[in-house]
């Protein structure tokens, strides 16, 4: 393997490493326990059923909007700030290291609420600095290959990612994460002498995705290799005022100012999917969470196949038509999840007995996988048409500015929806306005990038 195939390579294996904290984390696992442990501790308070249920959801999305702003807010400075020091690896170690320490101490959540408060400060901590290395790490994406051919390797490099995803959940579903009996979904009981009573077997998980990270780093941190700086950093001062002149002249860039609003709005619909999709299945459907990771099986694969084929149509066609198809399949599965329960459809009765919910919601999550993997790497891919080559971690700081700027707003609307309605469905119904506002931005994005407008905005004479 040549150095330029083995760097990309390296590249790609953070989305592997990264992927779990996701995938076990956020959605499939830790998310539908702690779901579940949230709404028991405040049932135990003595809160309805529905109550809980809501005051659980409230809380997961209340931290949820506080990470979202943390993240958007220092993004662009750390962003910058490695573009001015050349030295983006140290800083992706750092926050690699932290999300590890913090996932790992989500073991503490014990099943009767034990440390809730404490381990959704880490997990939202990890998640910070997990999200703030990835961002760091995009900004490496085009120093990959050529323009042409950016999309392929964005849409690649998260198709294996979710392969990493998927396999780190068949692991977990098949050695840890016990049911209501106590064993795994093929009825061992977990190793170690993990005390399935204690749900310790779920616990695990958080050690597990810290184990994970630490192991698939090694090859990054061997294979991806930077530049040393050749001048002097500049002072903090310096950065802090470069920064301020690239944020005027996004202004002044229509595409990429209208792109950074359209994917601020559809990009923080795609992450409410993913936040709450395990926990709707748990409040909603009464899913245990054997079903549950088989629910993020199915998504992942379908993730991990259709972003690969959206990566091509990507380098065929251009990102931006992938994108807009990609928020309009988000929008239906949102409008079909907001109307499904275990006996109907939109007051649709479903046969007595029968499973069809299950198998709908299923269905959903292959779509909900394939759209929002494919709509992230189409999303990276168009912002590399809009950034400048000189300064990559800036640009694509301002890309996760996009994205966490209202990364509060779908939480705080979903909290908002939930608690006045006092329905887990109804608060979802604010993901689907999301998503058609970031549709409708998107028409005024252009299709190939602003570079040309980009050098004329920050010439001499502009």
């Amino acid at each position: 393997m040549n150095v330029t195939r083995r760097r990309i390579w390296g590249w790609m294996l953070y989305d592997w490493a990264q992927q779990p904290y996701a995938t076990l984390g956020l959605t499939f696992i830790f998310g539908p326990y702690f779901a579940a442990v949230a709404a028991g501790y405040f049932e135990a308070q003595g809160l309805t059923s529905a109550e809980a249920d809501a005051g659980a959801q409230s809380l997961w999305s209340s931290a949820q909007t506080i990470a979202g702003l943390f993240i958007a807010l220092t993004a662009p400075f750390l962003g910058a700030l490695a573009d001015a020091s050349g030295r983006k690896m140290r800083w992706i170690i750092g926050f690699s290291v932290l999300a590890m320490l913090c996932i790992a101490g989500t073991w503490m959540l014990e099943p009767d609420g034990t440390s809730l408060y404490l381990v959704t400060f880490l997990f939202w901590i990890g998640f910070v600095a997990s999200e703030s290395a990835f961002n760091l790490n995009n900004a490496i994406l085009p120093s990959l290959g050529p323009a042409g051919r950016v999309g392929r390797i964005s849409g690649g490099a998260a198709a294996f990612g979710y392969w990493g995803g998927v396999l780190a959940l068949v692991i977990t579903l098949l050695f840890f994460a016990e049911n209501a009996s106590g064993t795994t979904l093929i009825g061992l009981a977990p190793p170690f002498g993990l005390d399935p009573a204690a749900r310790e077997g779920t616990r695990f998980t958080g050690p597990f995705i810290a184990i994970w990270f630490a192991i698939f780093l090694i090859p990054y941190l061997l294979w991806v290799r930077e530049v040393p700086p050749k001048e002097t950093p500049p002072p903090l001062g310096a950065v802090w005022g470069d920064l301020k002149a690239t944020l005027r002249r996004t202004v002044r860039r229509r595409s990429l100012r209208n792109f950074l609003l359209a994917s601020m709005f559809y990009r923080d619909g795609l992450a409410a999917l993913y936040a709450y999709g395990g926990f709707y299945a748990t409040l909603v459907l009464d899913w245990e969470i054997t079903q549950v990771g088989i629910f993020g099986i199915i998504s992942a694969v379908a993730a991990a196949i259709l972003t690969w084929v959206g990566g091509r149509f990507d380098e065929r066609i251009g990102p931006k038509p992938v994108i807009a198809l990609c928020c309009v399949v988000l929008a239906v599965v949102s409008t079909i999840i907001i109307g499904i329960s275990p006996a109907d459809l939109y007051g649709l009765p479903f046969p007595e007995g029968s499973a069809m919910a299950d198998y709908i919601f299923y269905f959903c999550g292959v779509l909900i996988g394939g759209a929002g993997g494919t709509l992230y790497s189409a999303s990276r891919s168009l912002m590399v048409r809009h950034a400048d080559p000189e300064r990559p971690a800036e640009a694509f700081g301002l890309f996760a500015l996009s994205g966490r700027a209202t990364a509060f707003l779908a939480p705080l609307l979903i909290a908002l929806a939930t608690v006045i309605t006092g329905d887990n469905q109804l608060g979802f119904f604010p993901v689907i306005l999301l998503l058609l506002l970031g549709l409708l931005l998107l028409v005024f994005v252009n299709k190939d990038g602003d570079r040309a407008e980009w050098s004329a905005s920050s010439s001499p004479s502009a």
